[in-house]
């Protein structure tokens, strides 16, 4: 019997399309984890299937069964896929919260992250950006469920000093703070919240596994929030106590 290449050209085409398997998957009405168990080659994809996806790209079952579409010359697959790679810098892989777990375990794995759903912002120049969904009211005004878009940063000391980011650690998992950073103490870095009513601490630079920098903000109109001119006094007083906390420990 000759080779059938039906799982890896399913994986193929669904990553030509930059979509997740669970986005593939409901768009040929089927479960994620069929999808799966297709593209590692554990189940042959059924005749249904295989003619939906011929459908969808025009291409010839047989096409689809016995040529490697990766390797092929195909002119509707090259194209799609030039446009891919050409458009790869610009896409945005998006963690939303529920995915922070799996990102921690993931972050340097190329496969994980492929299954992130992507955007594009056309105003952000080039470079390396995530986009990640924040929970909580520490850095008010800034609302919960806000989305941080932030630039790859490869060095604490390309970071400047209260630069807003997202840090990746070992031992606070994802959270978005400003960087305060002691010269006198440079194996630590200070996580500061915008809202004073939550306190400063630290963390060992050792422990930070990536960290990006905020470009932009994402937030729903609904959750803006407004404040009335005695929140903002009682604010500005709270930051004023915590600087000259901090000012006295550096000294």
């Amino acid at each position: 019997m000759s080779q059938s290449y039906a799982g890896q050209n399913l994986k193929y085409l669904r990553k030509l399309k930059g979509l997740t398997q669970e986005e593939f998957a409901n768009k040929l009405q089927i479960k994620r984890s069929l999808l799966g168990a297709y593209e590692e080659e554990r189940a042959e994809p059924r005749i249904d299937v295989l003619e939906m996806i011929s459908d969808q790209f025009g291409i010839t079952l047989d096409e689809l069964l016995r040529r490697d579409l990766s390797e092929s010359n195909v002119s509707y697959l090259s194209r799609r896929r030039q446009q891919k790679l050409g458009a790869e810098s610009n896409q945005i892989h998006f963690v939303p919260m529920k995915a922070a777990a799996g990102y921690l375990a993931g972050y340097a794995d190329e496969e994980f992250i492929d299954e992130l759903n992507t955007f594009t912002l056309p105003m952000l120049g080039s470079g390396h950006y995530r986009a990640f969904e924040i929970i909580g009211d520490s850095m008010l005004p800034t609302p919960t469920g806000s989305i941080i878009v932030g630039q790859k940063v490869e060095s604490l000391d390309d970071v400047k000093q209260d630069a807003a980011c997202i840090v990746v650690s070992r031992s606070e998992g994802i959270v978005y703070k400003r960087l305060s950073r002691n010269p006198k103490a440079k194996s630590k870095v200070t996580l500061i919240s915008d809202n004073p009513a939550y306190q400063p601490y630290s963390v060992n630079a050792e422990d930070i596994l990536e960290m990006w920098q905020a470009q932009m903000v994402i937030t729903k109109v609904a959750q803006q929030l407004r404040w009335d001119v005695g929140q903002l006094a009682n604010l500005v007083t709270n930051l004023q106590e915590q600087v000259s906390t901090m000012k006295k420990r550096m000294n």
